[in-house]
């Protein structure tokens, strides 16, 4: 669906109240849309689909957002609205993308990633929340030592209790300083 209602509501005493989107979708030159995407019009502004960008299945695009030329948005991707991408933009399946940020130029998304800051121009980030792909892959590669790691500092933590007691309240009055 090309050009549905952005998913905008005002809340009051409990209630939703749906705001009126009244600005349109730009599909530029060149760019082609899978099936079962949805791309909502701006609320005052419009969506523009960039030139030569290419969306895969099942993709979700927010009321106003901007999406650069020559981006590639893998199936199953969420921007949220007013999001803005520059150009030649790679979001891996299963990305998220929150509302009102800004994508710079020759970003990489890693799959399933969850977009919730800015990201400057050039970078690769993975992960939820996104961070920088090189981090990412030392922190993901630590999780499976987490738990002999816990028990050595349980361990360390023992042995320094025991030496305390063994040395007297000196050691330990030392030790808190």
């Amino acid at each position: 669906t090309i050009g549905e209602d952005g998913f905008g509501y005002a809340s009051h005493k409990g209630l939703h109240h749906k705001i009126p989107q009244i600005g349109t979708v730009i599909i530029e030159d060149d760019v082609e849309i899978g099936v079962c995407c949805g791309i909502e019009r701006g609320t005052l502004g419009d969506t523009i689909i960039g030139q030569g960008s290419k969306l895969g299945d099942l993709i979700a695009i927010g009321h106003g957002t901007k999406i650069g030329a020559h981006c590639l948005l893998v199936a199953q991707v969420g921007v949220a609205g007013s999001t803005t991408l520059g150009h030649h933009c790679i979001i891996g399946g299963q990305v998220g993308i929150v509302g009102h940020i800004t994508i710079g130029n020759n970003v990489t998304i890693a799959a399933k990633a969850g977009v919730i800051n800015n990201i400057p121009d050039g970078k690769v980030v993975l992960g939820a929340p996104a961070i920088e792909a090189g981090q990412g892959r030392r922190a993901y590669g630590m999780i499976q030592h987490l738990p002999e790691m816990r028990q050595n500092i349980r361990n360390l933590q023992s042995r320094i209790g025991e030496l305390g007691l063994r040395a007297g309240p000196d050691i330990e009055e030392t030790a808190e300083q």
